[in-house]
């Protein structure tokens, strides 16, 4: 997004901006800490520092969650060292070390809480996103295979209602960020990148996802309800979703407008819905007229 090196800077706009953007870091590593201590943390005991293997849990979607964040952390950190006047490569480095960094801080969090525990998992998901956009940057100074996320929000029935919002919460935004099961992760590949004799629009993406749905609980669709009596839902079968569809790659369509510019970086984030085809563990193939 931003083109500019340390060269194109004065010494003194660059240290400002160095100054501006470390700031910023240190706030939200911060803001972020405390805000999570308060809201995520805090109802739930603490105790000293111990491991927790959740590799299997939640069909690996919140591992997949894990490395989008990461991904997308290491893409904004790197595009702001930029700004600030660094290198470019030394920028690229910073900027996945911050993505790691920020979620180092949940991960520590995590230890330290007894309903949890520190995950190599999760240390390890964060370490392939943060990974997946130094690699690219510094193998081809650009973004040709963008981690993306899609969201719709699913139906559930009336005896699941309170499970889910134990779950994954009543807002929008909370649910968002907590129900798996609506969520999808994309690797959307930038065609013309890797074929650029072609006449292939710039900006055309094609997208391979990964979904699963009809989970609710971490290992299994077993759970104790809010009054101590145990459910069984195991009948209801987790199904796992590969899919294929087009997408747009925003940061590729030219425009001279730089508030456009930091639009279409910061929405890039998400895939735009399109049609796609399914496969799932079902054996079924399903065409859809629109997928997120």
């Amino acid at each position: 997004m931003y083109a500019q090196d340390s060269a194109s800077l004065s010494p003194t706009l660059s240290n400002k901006r160095k100054w501006l953007v470390a700031g910023g870091h240190a706030a939200m590593w911060t803001g972020t800490y405390f805000a999570l201590d308060k809201a995520w943390y805090d109802g739930y005991e603490k105790r000293g520092f111990h491991l927790f293997d959740d590799g299997k849990e939640w069909n690996q979607m919140d591992k997949l969650g894990h490395v989008w964040t990461a991904y997308q952390l290491a893409r904004a950190s790197g595009t702001t060292w930029q700004w600030a006047g660094i290198k470019p490569s030394n920028a690229t480095w910073l900027g996945g070390a911050s993505a790691v960094a920020f979620q180092s801080i949940i991960e520590l969090q995590d230890a330290y809480s007894d309903k949890w525990g520190f995950s190599w998992w999760d240390m390890a998901s964060n370490v392939v996103g943060s990974g997946a956009y130094v690699a690219q940057q510094l193998s081809w100074g650009e973004q040709r295979i963008q981690v993306k996320m899609g969201y719709f929000p699913q139906d559930y029935p009336g005896e699941l209602v309170s499970r889910r919002n134990e779950l994954f919460g009543r807002g929008s935004i909370e649910r968002i960020l907590k129900d798996y099961n609506g969520q999808t992760y994309w690797a959307s590949i930038n065609l013309r990148s890797f074929m650029p004799e072609t006449n292939i629009p710039r900006w055309l993406n094609l997208a391979v996802g990964y979904s699963s749905d009809l989970m609710v609980g971490g290992m299994d669709n077993t759970f104790t309800d809010e009054n101590g009596e145990l459910k069984n839902y195991n009948s209801t079968d987790r199904t796992k979703r590969v899919y294929l569809s087009a997408d747009v790659d925003l940061t590729r369509i030219v425009t001279r407008s730089k508030f456009l510019r930091t639009i279409f970086f910061t929405i890039n984030a998400i895939k735009i819905p399109a049609p796609a085809i399914e496969l799932n563990t079902r054996r079924q193939l399903r065409l859809h007229a629109i997928h997120h």
